[in-house]
């Protein structure tokens, strides 16, 4: 009979490693955390190596781990009722989260072209599934979603499925200017879509125009952002070190009861990344004094209206910008939209797609 989890991970990839090992040597004593995916093999080295961590630091956190074949609902659900977790955390995605190689096939070449939101179909499906599943079967734990959540969290919200948050993007950014203020500089608050990070990729020289977030220091906005972190550098592949570990300290703040704060993407659906907090167990919106929750979600949605994929309000996906312009060259049927009633049918369109233009040379 499975042992009851305090923490659910689904995935086997880079990222689920990074939270369950760092989860492992940083979690209280008598946290129990286990990771769901397909690989056998890959299942039994994190395991190994998450215990291992757990006892290098003397954390007392528990690991165990379960294959999953196919990540069905029905399997999933089943997991979820033995296990009764009170977090469930999910990384594992049909798209990957950036594309790099340098040989790549269609698909991988339209993404670059269009950029990630054209991927945010393929990100969803394993989350809308998972999130499906807690509602019926473990309606009280909270729900992370790790896949592109600037996105695909107002796309689950849409679809009236239960999304509590995502990790990293707004937070990546974040903990690294605070790393770089050092200690004692607290008191600060930012607001910043996926495609911030860009930025911030590039040398310091190269930054120009306005920076595209907002910050504040002790109350007050910051107007030279790119000159004040210009010591900033982001790795070009992605920085799981900080994205990661970033929702560490908050999954084991939920887990134990605990106030906490700090950033996260799209926290309760919304689209975009945002300072919050947590308290009395509930996820609010944390804004520095005189930026309202319209004018900070506002913000937000007219970056990605500029950039690529919009959610409304009435559950319809648009597509703007480059995104639309690249797949209305491929496919004008699926530039239209849809909406999250029909994801279904949406996401079997996209994989017949991306399955099409990935044998193409």
């Amino acid at each position: 009979m499975a042992t009851k989890a305090d923490i659910l991970i689904f995935g086997t990839g880079n990222f689920a490693a990074r939270i369950l090992f760092d989860l492992a040597a940083t979690g209280p004593a008598g946290l129990s955390v286990a990771i769901a995916g397909r690989n056998e093999d890959r299942l039994a080295w994190l395991r190994t190596a998450a215990r291992a961590r757990a006892a290098m630091f003397g954390t007392g956190v528990s690991i165990a781990e379960h294959r999953l074949d196919p990540l069905s609902g029905e399997a999933v659900s089943g997991l979820l009722s033995a296990l009764a977790p009170r977090l469930v955390v999910n990384t594992a995605s049909i798209q990957g989260g950036r594309t790099t190689t340098d040989r790549p096939d269609g698909w991988a070449r339209l993404v670059q072209k269009a950029g990630l939101g054209i991927s945010a179909v393929l990100q969803a499906r394993i989350s809308a599934v998972i999130a499906a599943c807690v509602a019926a079967t473990a309606p009280g734990a909270a729900f992370v979603n790790c896949c592109y959540p600037d996105v695909v969290n107002p796309m689950l919200a849409a679809a009236g499925l239960p999304i509590t948050s995502g990790i990293g993007n707004v937070a990546i950014l974040a903990h690294a200017f605070t790393g770089e203020l050092g200690p004692g500089q607290g008191g600060l608050r930012m607001l910043a879509q996926h495609a911030a990070l860009s930025a911030f990729r590039r040398r310091a020289e190269e930054r120009t125009g306005p920076a595209p977030l907002r910050l504040w220091l002790g109350g007050q906005e910051v107007a030279d952002i790119f000159e004040r972190f210009a010591s900033v550098k982001l790795a070009p592949e992605p920085v799981i070190d900080i994205s990661g570990a970033s929702g560490v300290p908050f999954f084991i703040a939920l887990v134990q009861g605990r106030d906490w704060h700090g950033h996260l993407p799209g926290p309760n659906g919304l689209s975009g990344g945002y300072p919050v907090k947590l308290a009395g167990g509930r996820l609010e919106l944390d804004l520095p004094e005189g930026l309202s929750a319209e004018d900070a979600v506002a913000w937000n949605i007219r970056f990605e209206e500029a950039n690529g994929v919009v959610v409304g309000r009435d559950g319809r996906v648009r597509y703007t910008g480059r995104v639309e312009a690249a797949l209305r060259e491929v496919s004008p049927e699926l530039a239209g939209g849809f909406d999250m009633a029909e994801f279904a049918a949406a996401y079997e369109a996209y994989s017949a797609l991306s399955t099409a233009l990935r044998e193409r040379a």
